[in-house]
């Protein structure tokens, strides 16, 4: 039976690069992307315009595809760095995923891969390995985007349960990369450094992934996982000092002053205040500040155990995301 990939976020970040994967393969893709919204284009992807968050427009990605096998990779989500939930953050990541779920069971999906995030995972104490679990609860994480998250998959997670659909939940980490054209805060941080209007360092780190290596696992997944069960997609942690070390390598800069926490929070209604002057926001909030200390020792060996996920280094992911920003649109290192 041929097969039809459904992708929700086309325009995003991970969407987009699951696109390009797919085109590469020749197979089929409808991509939803938002209303005004232009898609790549790309060999095999048609583009509906769509919003999660309105079922009834979202029926053109469901309809006409009797006698195909259909597959749906849920990306479609708003990544928020703010304290609490907003309501379109809310509307978004929890009611727009209800609406992709009954479709999903109205139109007999064959499976759906849901994009969680590992911040849908509470952190336990510093010394810890996170390792994927069972249940989600709003409660158990801190931040508005993550108690979005948590939420959303949960109702997954039941839907499985009932009986009503095949899903398998996947978590990516900090994802950073190439073919950025939705804003990421992490490529916001590189661009930003190389055109040198970055003013400074902050203390801490994460866990950054390619966007690649989590749209491949995105597909393995579909492919391999288990009916029901979470995969992380991680990589490993990495110093904001660190990353930018190595941008400063491949494609110069000036170093930067590392600001010691403290001096970071004292600067935040300043730094307020300048990204509501300038329309443009923030990549420090309390929130941010706050993951850059968290418990991010997020284990993928799960993923690669049963689905054969193995993430690249992160220079080479750098390297790339510099000739992105460069406008090197394509080349053969960003296959």
């Amino acid at each position: 039976m041929k097969k039809t990939y459904l992708i929700t976020g086309a325009n995003g970040h991970l969407g987009s690069t699951i696109a390009r994967a797919l085109s590469r393969r020749g197979e089929q893709v409808r991509g939803l992307i938002l209303p005004g919204q232009t898609g790549v284009s790309l060999p095999g992807v048609q583009y509906i315009q769509g919003d999660v968050r309105a079922p009834d427009t979202l029926l053109p990605l469901f309809e006409g595809l009797r006698g195909r096998k259909v597959f749906i990779l849920h990306t479609a989500g708003v990544v928020d760095i703010s304290d609490q939930v907003s309501p379109r953050t809310y509307a978004v990541n929890v009611v727009g995923t209800r609406n992709v779920l009954d479709l999903c069971r109205k139109f007999r999906v064959s499976r759906m891969v849901y994009v969680s995030s590992v911040h849908a995972i509470p952190e336990g104490d510093k010394s810890s390995v996170l390792h994927e679990v069972s249940r989600f609860s709003p409660d158990a994480v801190v931040g508005g985007y993550a108690k979005t998250k948590a939420e959303a998959t949960q109702a997954v997670l039941d839907a499985v349960g009932s009986g009503d659909l095949d899903a398998v939940v996947v978590h990516p980490s900090g994802i950073l990369g190439p073919y950025d054209r939705s804003g990421n805060h992490l490529v916001q941080l590189v661009s930003d450094y190389l055109r040198g209007k970055l003013p400074a360092c902050v203390r801490g780190g994460y866990d950054f992934v390619d966007v690649r290596d989590v749209a491949d696992g995105c597909l393995l997944a579909l492919e391999k996982g288990a009916r029901g069960q979470c995969y992380i997609l991680s990589n490993r942690h990495y110093e904001i000092r660190d990353v930018l070390a190595m941008v400063r390598k491949l494609a110069g800069g000036r170093r930067l002053a590392v600001l010691p926490h403290w001096m970071a929070r004292a600067a935040l209604p300043a730094i307020r205040l300048h990204a509501k002057r300038t329309k443009k926001r923030p990549l420090f909030t309390r929130y941010s500040l706050h993951t850059l200390l968290s418990n991010d020792k997020f284990c993928h060996d799960k993923a690669t155990a049963e689905l054969g996920y193995r993430p690249r280094d992160l220079i080479q992911t750098l390297r790339d995301t510099i000739s992105w920003n460069r406008g090197e649109l394509e080349s053969p290192s960003l296959a």
